[in-house]
């Protein structure tokens, strides 16, 4: 009894070890995760807690074939806080729905996954930086509808149509095998009534056999004494022969009678047992036409003439049971070589009912084993006017130790128990799933990549705190780069404009930033702060060092904009 395998990494009842598939898959995913966190650069935590959650996202990738329910519920939380996560999310709900068979656990696991994405995206987003509840519901809604709902639904449908194929083809086995069943009992049961035949016909001679020695012996029970004993003896000898003969065919089962028109006679298979077997069809109101070419079949070998007499009459009832009504065809040539029957009927004049059918085949089945043990062919199927017809090909001499292998084997046409087409190459199935897989993936990524889109153009981008970048004012004791962040840097026009108009620089001063923007009457630039129609407002301010000094506010004259030859 083989072990049940309890590798991580492949699913209950897999073969094989799957470790190599699984660092692949790892590797793969890590490269997706990267190149995923490039496109969405600054989105989610960062540092150590990035790569904790990467990590854990592939493990749950690398075991999501044992652990799927396990794997989808705890990726799902993980692309909740990190969204360059979702592509292996993608895959590890593509495989879960594909391998879980219960249609309410599927639905169940996938909705519950797709609200641990949304919820803990929007619990967490003010401490991941994603900004406000409101944008982390609305992000991880994003996120799970498009790396977990739509994957999950794909895999579905394809786990769906997995287990129809696999049903399909375990049906049509079963079909197969009872196919081959019947057929086997088919040819049985034509083995047994030829062996009743063989004994009917050879039981008859050496009945007649042991009928005359009989009499001879009581002949010479007088004259010749010796004779007599010789008699006696050929007479237990016949009889020995037929006990044997009865043991020997006992072994091809119970010997199966005739119970059709003429049982086995000496007329069997001549052109006047077939006349009777016309006449009987026309009694039955089907109009049947005889043709007959060359000699009879009176001297032809016992199983030649029972062959023909069980082809001609198998094919007429099954006339009278699937084509009622309809005109036949017989037609008999005989050869020095060979006997063919033909026997074909046109299209019925009212179709046969539904559960009639197309019969169970056995007798086809019989008589293509009666006709393949002496040597012939036997061919059946739909004829092009509609109707059916019916071939047979029997040697005229059958050789006695005829090809019992070619017994039971399909017709010209048809291969002997044909498998089902086979299937695609291996190789050539693993690159088309691998083509499908890189391509569902591309299609998961746009989607995510338009989710996110949509979210970040739907609400205000937050800055790394999570709420909206607000200046403060300057203040004096301010550093420089804090005062540059506050007033947008340095104007260089503003340092142009005040130019010689500036007032005079405090003393101990290093360097002076200017700026069109007044940080005390105004929280965004101000370049349209115009104290007069000619006059523009300059803030200035001075450092000592890197420490903001002073803060001076002065006004300058427009610069006019009127060309020189335009001037009065």
């Amino acid at each position: 009894m083989a072990r049940t395998s309890r590798n991580p990494f492949t699913a209950p009842g897999e073969p094989g070890p799957g470790l190599w598939r699984a660092l692949a898959e790892v590797a793969g995913g890590a490269v997706l995760v990267l190149l995923t966190q490039q496109i969405v650069r600054g989105a989610g935590p960062s540092g150590g807690v990035q790569l904790l959650l990467g990590l854990l996202a592939l493990a749950l990738l690398a075991v999501r074939r044992r652990l799927p329910t396990t794997s989808l519920l705890g990726v799902s939380v993980v692309v909740g806080l990190l969204p360059a996560a979702g592509l292996p999310a993608a895959v590890t709900a593509y495989t879960t729905a594909r391998h879980l068979t219960v249609p309410r656990r599927r639905s169940t696991v996938l909705l519950a996954s797709a609200v641990l994405a949304t919820l803990g995206c929007a619990v967490f987003a003010p401490v991941i930086g994603f900004g406000g509840h409101p944008f982390g519901l609305a992000l991880g809604a994003a996120l799970a509808a498009t790396t977990l709902v739509v994957p999950g639904l794909l895999g579905s449908s394809g786990g769906q149509e997995d287990r129809l194929l696999r049903a399909l083809r375990d049906r049509a086995a079963a079909a197969e095998a009872a196919r081959r069943l019947t057929d086997s009992e088919s040819r049985m049961h034509e083995r047994s009534r030829i062996a009743a035949e063989m004994h009917d016909l050879v039981g008859h001679r050496l009945s007649l056999v042991s009928l005359h020695t009989g009499g001879l012996e009581l002949a010479l029970q007088q004259e010749s004494p010796e004779l007599r004993d010789e008699a006696a003896l050929v007479r237990r000898a016949a009889g020995d022969a037929m006990r044997e003969l009865r043991e020997v065919l006992g072994v091809l089962g119970p010997l199966g009678r005739d119970t059709g028109t003429d049982a086995l006679t000496d007329t069997t298979g001549t052109r006047a047992d077939i006349e009777a077997l016309a006449r009987e069809s026309r009694s039955g109101g089907i109009p049947v036409e005889l043709g007959w070419q060359g000699p009879d079949l009176d001297d032809r070998a016992p199983q030649v003439r029972r062959a023909v007499h069980r082809v001609v009459r198998e094919a007429l009832t099954n006339v009278h049971r699937y084509a009622a009504g309809a005109a036949v065809t017989v037609a008999v040539t005989h050869t020095d070589d060979r006997v063919e029957v033909l026997v074909r009927n046109g299209r019925p004049p009212v179709a046969p009912e539904a559960a009639t059918g197309l019969g169970s085949g056995r007798g086809l089945v019989g008589l293509r084993e009666r006709v393949a043990l002496l040597g012939g062919t036997l061919e059946a199927g739909p004829a092009p006017d509609g109707g059916f017809a019916l071939t047979a090909r029997i040697p005229a001499r059958p050789h006695p130790a005829a090809n019992l292998a070619t017994a039971g084997a399909a017709p010209p046409g048809q291969p002997a128990d044909s498998c089902p087409e086979q299937s695609p190459d291996r190789f050539q199935r693993r690159a088309v799933r691998a083509l499908s897989g890189f391509l569902g993936l591309a299609g998961v990524g746009v989607l995510m990549m338009c989710g996110l889109f949509l979210v970040v153009r739907t609400f205000p981008e937050p800055d790394q705190r999570g709420q909206q970048r607000q200046h403060q004012q300057p203040r004096i004791g301010m550093s420089r780069a804090e005062v540059e962040q506050a007033v947008y840097g340095d104007s260089t026009p503003a340092r142009a404009a005040a130019t010689g108009r500036e007032p005079a620089h405090p003393a101990a001063v290093t360097s002076c930033m200017y700026s069109t923007y007044s940080a005390e009457d105004s929280t965004a630039p101000a370049e349209s702060a115009v104290r007069g129609p000619d006059r523009l407002a300059i803030t200035r301010y001075c450092f000592r060092g890197e420490t903001l000094a002073t803060i001076d506010h002065f006004t300058v004259p427009m610069v006019s904009q009127t060309p020189p030859w335009e001037s009065p």
